[in-house]
């Protein structure tokens, strides 16, 4: 925690944490309709064409990976192929990427960090080392989520675009398909609890995403932009993470060259040792252009 006389942390456009009441966490969720910015979604595809034409995208300007087991995990209702051209540039780059089976994000949250912490545990098992954690939307709940539960086996924690805060931060046609995926589910029986897939759940999965990070042994960075159309930007923005502003969409963040960029300064950053001290709030950063 910063001491006496250091700044207050913002929340990146100069509004501190403690002013932005109706995102802190824990708090009751944004409570006025807001119908997202579909349209805008749409150039993700711009975004894409931009990074295959960008020299990140085979490894220039970015630190080489140490070898490390990367685990990506996509957004809601996505399957791994949305995070294929990530993973392809994970191990161009050095690292080795690491897909999670998903045909469509859409499960029990529960049952899902479950899974995840099997595969965690494996990989922990046959290399060696901690692992590293990239989530799109959706995916970066787990990310968090599996981080705070085993700190032990998770050295990086990397979010794009996922509300960090209260869960659904998202806009209203987000919120109403998140609905129709919480009845299917209950009425399959896939759900562990009537509550599954709501911001209340109490199952251990929400407690281990609403429990306090261990920033002292993970390192967490999130990645938003204030163009999202999806999630609210500034449910994004938490004190303690390295949370770090690029331009783009919601959807176009798994294609977006200054993601790309971002992601391989995190990975690159020592892991942290357990018995390191509390670190001090990094949130408000830019990316590079």
């Amino acid at each position: 925690m910063p001491g006496e006389g250091s700044p207050e942390p913002t929340t990146g456009d100069g509004a501190s944490f403690e002013d932005a009441d109706r995102f802190v966490f824990g708090a009751d969720p944004v409570r006025e309709r807001w119908m997202g910015r579909p349209l805008a979604e749409t150039r993700w595809w711009l975004e894409l064409a931009r990074l295959l034409a960008d020299p990140v995208l085979y490894g220039g300007g970015v630190p080489r990976g140490d070898g490390r087991p990367v685990v990506v995990m996509p957004g809601f209702l996505a399957g791994d192929q949305t995070l294929s051209v990530m993973a392809a540039w994970l191990r161009r780059i050095g690292y080795r990427p690491q897909l999670c089976g998903f045909v469509a994000n859409a499960g029990c949250s529960d049952r899902t960090l479950d899974r995840l912490e099997r595969r965690v545990e494996g990989l922990w098992r046959d290399h060696g080392r901690r692992i590293a954690l990239i989530g799109h939307s959706r995916g970066g709940h787990y990310a968090r989520a599996l981080a705070a539960r085993r700190p032990d086996r998770v050295s990086h924690a990397i979010s794009m675009g996922a509300d960090l805060q209260g869960l659904l931060g998202a806009s209203a046609p987000t919120v109403f398909a998140v609905g129709v995926a919480r009845r299917i589910v209950y009425a399959t029986g896939r759900a562990r609890r009537e509550t599954c897939l709501t911001g209340h759940c109490g199952c251990p999965f929400s407690r281990d995403y609403a429990r306090p990070f261990p920033f002292e042994q993970v390192r967490l960075t999130s990645i938003y932009s204030k163009a999202d159309g999806v999630v609210h930007w500034q449910s994004q923005v938490i004190p303690h993470a390295d949370c770090v502003e690029v331009t783009g969409s919601h959807v176009g963040l798994i294609f977006n060259r200054k993601v790309y960029r971002v992601v391989a300064g995190a990975l690159a950053l020592p892991e942290l040792p357990p018995d390191r001290p509390p670190a001090a709030i990094r949130c408000g950063g830019a990316a590079e252009t």
